[in-house]
């Protein structure tokens, strides 16, 4: 066996360029952007003496030519750290770098500013401005127009006739100054190593989800018999187009597969089923198949077909729960024993999350037998794409080992590159990332249990910083295993608090179906709902849902906002504001005119009462320069929730009732 070394270090450039980014593992995996998505990158980036130096940021398309490149700014004077952002325009493998150089120009305009004020070799240094951009314009590529101010300038530069100061200030001009940004004269350019970044569709950064057990929509309980219906996926389609109405882009189906019932739950996660109980979903896998089939009860493949296209020609895409476990009734445990583990007894062993225990699944052993497993999955994943399912909930892949996501991720992308996959990772935060950096395209999160001010500001920048370039959050304010406390006992106002927080602080958000009838009753013990859907049919009434709460109106605003402005649609432009009120938490999302795809700037600014039970009154002390304002503008702030503007300033009032406007959805508006 031969000992791994360390990869030699590259020599130091003559320009160093240091600690670029964003990077994963210094680039031994892509990191992540969609089409149309600004990239900041980032270097440190100097050089020894007094010279000035600069910073160019090259975006490297995927077929390993330059794309184009943005000029970096000093965004830390004194540390020498730049900044430039990077747009692709496509989807595919792309890359980046950064290049250090000398700047000439910048040097003798520094130079000649200092010394022809003070009559220090005025004419020498005159001269060498006139010279400098001869040759400027000798090696630059010019547009004629381009050329001709810089020629201006030389014939100034060169003009004894004219004051001293006239032709320094022909030389150093804005407009000199503006084509030598847009051409540069370089000197010593020093590049840094092609990062690599893989650049996905839309969906995987923007979306709004909407998760269904298509078993209930539809089902009732036979009147004769007394047992339940199943809903099946035609029932379940029936659905789509109030799901639809209210601007959701992906419906979510829990799995659809054959529940076994050697162990089967009952009603609460009860040991013992009773007659009719349809078990928990997750419990896949019976005679009538596994992971590739559909339960009898919902239907067949052109059932689920149909489903497919009706969520298409609502403007939907669907995405499916994979579970990779199996019931004790799943074919794989009868033709496939080894791809479990054994217990010394001779037992196979079921899932445990201590103090959870789930005897109705076993868990993969992915030791036993990789290859057959992964075949296996593999042509799971396939059956579900070739039948329209353009997105993955996986469940807990934090279970499994990272070297079989690393390669059925890239398996999967290489074939169909828009395919998303959404891990249910609630995890240590260096599994999280590490799912993310492998190929997952987007996370649950922590979001579902941070509530205060302090614990928001927090999670908010460091979702939004750097983790965002490996890893896109979801957020959830509720799922069908999580009903926090807050959200237990905060009852309709803390369902729109959160569901505001949610819809605009990340670009995918999303619900579980019947948090427009605000179900917040728990479990005894448990932080999940009482009469779990996992366990049960839950056929919901949502006409009632339409009547009640004003949840459904909610949704409803909040994605129809969410669209309207691309600010909301981006991640990696979050700032929070402070405020003087512990309880009213203000955040904002800026996309400047340049990376807008409206050509239009788009600023939202968020004021939220985290308190689900008392109005709260606040200053915000906004960060201007974050809302593209000087400090002393007022601006006209245009609520997209009630419609009514105010005439705001730095520091404005806000006052804000959980059980009337839990919140201000802010359109900035220039005066």
């Amino acid at each position: 066996m031969t000992t791994p070394s360390p990869t030699p270090a590259a020599p130091i450039g003559r320009i160093p360029v240091l600690d670029v980014g964003p990077s994963a593992e210094n680039g031994r995996w892509p990191t992540k952007a969609v089409v149309g998505e600004a990239v900041p990158v980032r270097a440190t980036v100097f050089r020894e003496g007094h010279e000035a130096v600069a910073a160019t940021a090259v975006l490297v398309a995927p077929d390993g030519t330059d794309h184009s490149w943005a000029p970096m700014v000093d965004v830390s004077p004194g540390n020498d750290r730049y900044q430039a952002h990077l747009v692709p325009d496509a989807e595919g493998r792309w890359g980046f770098r950064v290049e250090g150089w000398s700047d000439p120009y910048g040097t003798w305009r520094h130079d000649a500013v200092l010394k022809v004020h003070a009559d220090v070799d005025t004419e020498l240094m005159l001269t060498e401005g006139g010279l400098l951009l001869q040759r400027a314009l000798a090696e630059l590529e010019l547009s004629e127009a381009q050329a001709q101010v810089l020629r201006d300038a030389v014939t100034a530069l060169d003009d004894r006739s004219r004051p001293p100061l006239a032709r320094l200030a022909a030389g150093t001009s804005p407009e000199v100054q503006q084509v030598l940004a847009e051409v540069p004269l370089r000197e010593y350019v020093s590049a840094s190593a092609t990062y690599p970044l893989v650049v996905h569709r839309e969906r995987a950064l923007y979306g709004s989800w909407y998760e269904l057990f298509p078993r209930s929509e539809g089902a009732y309980r036979d009147e004769q018999t007394g047992q339940w219906v199943s809903g099946t996926l035609r029932t379940a389609a029936e659905r789509l187009p109030g799901i639809a109405a209210m601007g959701f882009d992906v419906v979510y189906l829990t799995p659809v597969h054959p529940i076994g019932t050697t162990n089967r739950k009952g009603r609460n996660n009860t040991l013992t089923a009773e007659p009719g109980d349809p078990g928990s979903p997750y419990g896949i896998g019976s005679a009538a198949g596994g992971h590739e089939a559909i339960h009898p009860d919902l239907g067949t493949f052109d059932d689920f077909d149909h489903f497919v296209a009706r969520a298409r020609e609502l403007g939907m895409e669907v995405a499916l729960d994979i579970a990779l476990q199996a019931s004790p009734d799943h074919p794989w445990a009868k033709e496939h024993p080894e791809w479990f583990t054994t217990r010394a007894d001779g037992s196979i062993a079921y899932a445990e999350n201590p103090p959870k225990k789930y005897q109705d699944i076993y868990p993969l052993n992915f030791d036993n037998d990789p290859e057959g497993i992964y075949a296996a999955v593999r042509d799971v994943l396939q059956v579900w794409i070739d039948h329209g399912v353009t997105l993955f909930r996986v469940d807990n892949p934090h279970t499994k080992p990272l070297t079989f996501w690393e390669r059925i991720l890239a398996d999967v992308a290489a074939s169909h590159p828009e395919v998303i996959f959404l891990a249910e990772a609630f995890t240590r935060p260096a599994m999280m990332r590490t799912l993310g950096m492998l190929g997952f395209h987007q996370s649950y999160t922590y979001f579902t249990w941070r509530h205060s001010k302090e614990e928001l500001t927090e999670y908010f920048t460091e979702v939004s910083g750097d983790l965002a370039a490996v890893m896109r959050p979801a957020f959830w304010p509720t799922t069908h295993d999580i009903l926090t406390p807050y959200m237990q006992q905060g009852g309709p106002a803390a369902f729109a608090i959160r569901a505001v927080l949610a819809a605009t602080a990340s670009p995918t958000w999303g619900i579980y179906s019947g948090y427009e009838l605000v179900e917040n009753v728990a479990r005894p013990g448990a932080e999940e709902q009482i009469d779990n859907e996992k366990y049960e049919f839950k056929p919901r009434d949502w006409e009632e849902a339409a009547r009640t709460h004003g949840i459904t109106e909610l949704l409803t605003r909040l994605n129809q906002i969410r669209r309207a402005h691309p600010a909301l649609q981006r991640l990696r432009n979050l700032t929070v504001h402070p405020t003087t009120d512990d309880a009213t938490f203000c955040f904002s999302k800026r996309v400047p005119a340049e990376h807008s795809p409206t050509g239009q700037a788009d600023t939202v600014i968020v004021v939220v009462n985290l308190d689900p039970y008392t109005t709260r009154e606040s200053l915000v002390h906004l960060d201007m320069a974050a809302l593209g304002l000087d400090d002393q503008d007022e601006f006209t702030a245009h609520d997209e929730l009630t419609g009514e503007t105010y005439a705001w300033g730095p520091v404005p009032f806000v006052r804000l009732d959980p059980y009337g406007r839990c919140a201000h959805i802010i359109t900035v508006r220039h005066r």
